[in-house]
């Protein structure tokens, strides 16, 4: 098993040979619409089918964005001269040549889609038939689990989001009142595990949180079960069990838009007590969520932009980072042989 202590700072260390989620499937509607992935801008649209495409944002005639054209007969038209273009990335019609002549057989890149619970997902690699298919969110077709779905852009890499939303010992300073308070401390025992191309971190003997939020899930208290995971390339999971009844699911796709741009598609998954009615808790958790997020994303611009007066980004770690050196690992390509989970680590938090 390999452990980095050198943290990444962009986003090139993300692999290209897998799926992001780049829209919202309500998102993509008749009108083409523009996304970036790896820094590439990319045009999403529909085809007659309403099928979706994605191929790379540049006409090859004369380089203007497919994106601020529309979609014609289900193929995306470029605004400038017209040319139109198939979700494979086929010219199929150029205004203006006589019917004499064929067809130019230019193309443009394309990138797999698969669109599936709501989510249009993208492979990084252009011009490939993956034989993967993208991550399966949780609780997607059991009726106990009410889902929340969420996009929202961060000024970060995906190293930098992940490491975020799996650390604990920020919760009691950043979200104070929240999610945690640094009045109240507990000692805890983190179980590290890790497998070929994920790690897992286990809370043992953590009380409910004493912040809105556990009071909100689990008004009685009870036993907390509580996992934090980092699934490679770009999976993000917290699970918590809250009591008998409550049981929480946030798992978050990180898409690298850019150098140091990532998108958050975040999906909320969970099961209350029958006497708390969803249409009652939704409105009231959501916006308390949204500012936890607000918060975590503020620092992480804050950092990378305060970072810059000093050289860049520079790290000084303990055990109670928990994951972020296990997350470099795993980006890097650091894997270890056994694709089933094995402890690696035991650390003790008093947080």
């Amino acid at each position: 098993m390999s452990v980095s202590n050198t943290p990444l700072v962009t986003n090139d260390h993300v692999p290209r040979t897998a799926w992001y989620i780049l829209a919202k499937s309500r998102e993509l509607k008749h009108a083409p619409i523009a996304r970036t992935l790896f820094g590439t801008p990319l045009v999403l649209f529909r085809d007659e089918n309403g099928r979706a495409g994605a191929l790379v944002d540049r006409c090859p005639h004369r380089n203007a964005p497919l994106s601020q054209g529309c979609v014609e007969r289900g193929a995306v038209e470029c605004p400038y001269h017209g040319w139109r273009f198939d979700t494979q990335g086929r010219c199929v019609e150029v205004p203006g040549l006589h019917p004499s002549r064929a067809l130019p057989k230019f193309r443009v890149g394309s990138h797999a889609v698969i669109e599936r619970g709501g989510w249009i997902w993208v492979f990084g690699t252009p011009g490939t038939e993956p034989d993967t298919e993208p991550f399966e969110f949780p609780f997607v077709d059991d009726p106990r689990y009410t889902r929340v779905p969420e996009t929202i852009e961060a000024e970060g890499t995906v190293r930098d989001v992940a490491e975020n939303a799996l650390d604990v010992p920020h919760t009691a300073f950043l979200h104070r009142g929240l999610f945690r308070t640094a009045k109240v401390r507990n000692d805890i025992e983190v179980v590290v595990r890790r497998g070929k191309d994920r790690v897992e971190a286990e809370y043992i003997g953590e009380p409910r949180p004493s912040g809105i939020i556990g009071r909100l899930l689990a008004p009685q208290g009870g036993e907390v079960i509580h996992f934090d995971r980092f699934i490679a390339p770009a999976i993000a999971q917290v699970e918590y069990r809250l009591g008998d009844d409550a049981h929480l699911v946030a798992t978050t796709v990180l898409t690298p838009l850019a150098a140091t741009k990532t998108l958050i598609a975040a999906e909320v998954a969970f099961r209350l007590p029958v006497k708390v009615p969803t249409s009652v808790f939704v409105p009231i958790l959501k916006p308390i969520a949204l500012q936890i997020l607000g918060q975590d994303l503020r620092m992480l611009k804050t950092i990378r932009e305060h970072a810059e007066a000093f050289g860049g980004l520079r790290y000084a770690s303990t055990e109670l980072d928990v994951l972020g050196p296990h997350i470099d690992a795993l980006l890097s390509g650091n894997d270890v042989d056994s694709a089933s989970l094995g402890e690696v680590a035991r650390i003790r938090m008093h947080v």
